[in-house]
């Protein structure tokens, strides 16, 4: 039984860590290479993550270097962020291409923090949604097997403290996320 509380915990962090990973794409007035993250670029015909075809660097709090190990790649790499619709423009000089993060205005930064919450609660709600699965599993396999009523109600009970432990985790992360995004 323990096997199957460890899947269901297993869940719960994929859940977390994929809410993490979502965070790290807002972009909070700051430059952070992690917005680039989910850009791919035709490289030979492959598409290729931009991190393994260029160097990425912040030489200033609100920008981003992206320099290609092969100079052909500039107008896909462009092309690749222009399609991505970050709201950011590409400028281009010849030899490697600069991203300026604009100030986020006050009404755009509420804007992010709704999307951060918004995403929170969809945390939430998969979190809840395995808590239910896993308590559905266990009371079916009470009632197919020899195990006694106190010890579905200790698995649950194992459930319920998990699900706690990752809605107070997410919970954390969103407060995080807001404070990143509301500071001017």
């Amino acid at each position: 039984m323990d096997e199957k509380l460890q899947m269901f915990e297993e869940k719960m962090q994929k859940s977390y860590h994929n809410l993490q990973e979502e965070f790290t794409t807002i972009r909070a007035g700051r430059a952070n290479p992690h917005v680039l993250d989910k850009i791919t670029v035709d490289y030979y015909g492959v598409p290729t993550a931009l991190q393994q075809v260029a160097n990425i660097n912040v030489p200033e709090p609100r920008m981003l270097q992206i320099q290609p190990w092969e100079p052909s790649l500039l107008k896909e790499i462009e092309k690749a962020i222009q399609m991505a619709d970050l709201g950011l423009n590409p400028t281009n000089d010849g030899k490697l291409i600069r991203l300026v993060f604009p100030e986020l205005t006050e009404e755009r930064r509420k804007e992010l923090a709704k999307d951060v919450k918004k995403r929170g609660e969809n945390a939430k709600v998969a979190v809840r949604n395995i808590r239910r699965d896993a308590n559905d599993t266990f009371k079916k396999y009470g009632k197919e097997s020899d195990v006694s009523e106190d010890e579905v109600k200790e698995l649950e009970n194992k459930v319920q403290k998990l699900t706690d432990k990752y809605i107070a985790d997410i919970e954390k992360a969103v407060e995080n996320k807001m404070q990143e995004v509301m500071t001017v």
